[in-house]
């Protein structure tokens, strides 16, 4: 934060040569220029340089009040927030103005008569952009006072004033976001007289408290946040606003899983001990963001509500802590993020996802289940070709790279992981289990660190379990793998 400027009366002002600007030809001014030296005016949001921010950036151009249209977590705030970047670093008021009024622009009557009794010696103070932004969640409860105003009997008596003056009026918050950002978000949600109430504050800057008339020239530039859902579920925006809104853009979810890892991986609060102390594998992450993938097109849950990223975030948030957790039991320094370890997300699943009415039925627990399975499943495929081509019967028949594998535990052996197991005995455990080696050394595109080879090992017998290689079924504190016609036998396929 750059020093604020040492001026401090209106005479010092006009000699220094500022120039008024509005809220709207500030940003409008700063996005010219970040533009024009390629400089990113908006950090941290990814997946949308393409698509959501040329759109805004275009609405900023052009003047325009603006609406995000999108489901949950499709960072609608965050992208608002960044907007105050764009505004001046620092911006002269009238000293004890409650409405952070221009010198050179004065709204209220108070002020301007204030800058006649004083002149050029009319106090200053200096306003930094931080203190330009108002945000307000739309609630059935707003009310017009809350964001318009209303009269204050009190102050009215203590001035010794009618209610008719001015004065005695107590300014909501929009009147109080002049010369800010003002983003209302979930606009859907206000009653639509309290929409109503925003029609002329967006067109002509007239506001109407107590059927007092009053015309402010506010300056405001406004967000509004919106799900398309809220359109035929609790609310929506009435015509005639969505008609004063100038620029109305889709937001949507990363389109692709590497944009999504990106998300994940900067937006995750990680203590420094799991950033510096455990290994995520990289198709760990893969299993992790087609999880959210798949929910947002499963018949169980609801497309309409959304699955927000921060599904992935306090998922990974949670993989890390689960790995911690086992290093703490273990007194161990090091720790690597295993395939099993996904059931301590399934509390990050059933907390962010709406289901329709054959999730419920299924249960949100189930639903988490079979989204991992399947994602596990995917990634799987993917890691190891062809394998889910069964062998051919007579001539064609081809090899079957798992019958090592599968062998071993037909013979009845089986292999327990526990949550808590240590890293000592998980590798020894898994390395045990014959042909796995082998069946990494086939894959010759398959490049892997040390760190990541006894877990994709763990992988191989899940994506055997999801294909039905293998039985995998639960145990109170991890899976436990064997034989599949063994447990078909005992009525124990999962």
């Amino acid at each position: 934060m750059s020093n604020q400027p040492n001026i401090s009366t209106l005479g010092e002002l006009v000699k220094s040569g500022y120039q008024s600007l509005s809220v709207k030809e500030e940003l409008r001014k700063n996005l010219i220029h970040q533009l024009k030296n390629n400089l990113n005016v908006f950090e941290g949001i990814l997946g949308y340089e393409d698509t959501v921010i040329p759109a805004i950036e275009r609405a900023i151009l052009s003047g325009h009040n603006i609406n995000l249209l999108g489901l949950r977590g499709q960072a609608k705030t965050r992208i608002a927030r960044q907007m105050v970047h764009l505004l001046d670093e620092w911006v002269p008021v009238i000293k004890g103005s409650e409405l952070n009024e221009d010198p050179m622009r004065p709204v209220i009557n108070s002020s301007k008569a204030l800058i006649k009794e004083l002149g050029e010696s009319l106090p200053i103070e200096w306003l930094h952009r931080s203190e330009r932004y108002v945000e307000k969640l739309a609630t059935p409860d707003v009310s017009i006072a809350d964001l318009i105003g209303d009269i204050d009997p009190i102050k009215a008596s203590n001035l010794k004033i009618s209610f008719s003056n001015e004065s005695a009026i107590h300014y909501g918050l929009i009147p109080r976001s002049h010369r800010s950002i003002f983003v209302i978000n979930e606009l859907p949600d206000l009653q639509p007289r309290i929409q109503v109430a925003l029609f002329n504050i967006l067109q002509e800057g007239d506001m109407q408290i107590r059927g007092f008339k009053l015309r402010l020239n506010l300056d405001i530039q406004f967000v509004f946040t919106a799900n398309p859902e809220d359109y035929t579920n609790r609310g929506s925006i009435i015509t005639p606003l969505k008609d004063r809104i100038g620029s109305q853009i889709l937001t949507h979810y990363p389109k692709s899983i590497e944009t999504a890892k990106s998300v994940t991986k900067q937006e995750a609060r990680l203590s420094e001990f799991q950033k510096q102390n455990i290994y995520v594998p990289e198709f760990i992450s893969t299993i992790l963001e087609n999880i959210a993938f798949k929910a947002r097109v499963s018949e169980f849950v609801d497309h309409k509500s959304g699955v927000s990223a921060r599904m992935s975030i306090t998922s990974y948030e949670n993989l890390m802590s689960m790995v911690e957790r086992r290093m703490l039991i273990n007194n161990e320094n090091k720790g690597v993020v295993r395939v099993a370890d996904f059931a301590g997300i399934i509390p990050s699943i059933t907390g962010k996802i709406e289901m329709v009415y054959e999730g419920e039925q299924e249960g949100p627990y189930n639903v988490a289940v079979s989204l991992i399975i399947q994602s596990i499943k995917q990634v799987f495929t993917d890691m190891i070709p062809n394998v889910t081509k069964l062998r051919k019967k007579g001539k064609e028949a081809g090899p079957d790279y798992f019958r090592e594998v599968i062998e071993w535990f037909e013979k009845g052996n089986t292999l327990n992981i526990y949550s808590d197991m240590s890293e000592k005995e998980y590798v020894k455990k898994i390395n045990a289990i014959p042909g796995l080696d082998d069946l990494i050394e086939k894959q010759k595109d398959l490049i892997i660190s040390d760190q990541e080879r006894v877990v994709i090992k763990e992988l191989i017998l899940h994506g055997l379990a999801s294909i039905s290689r293998l039985n995998r079924k639960e145990i109170e504190t991890g899976y436990s793998f064997g034989d599949l016609f063994a447990s078909m036998m005992q009525g124990g396929v999962e």
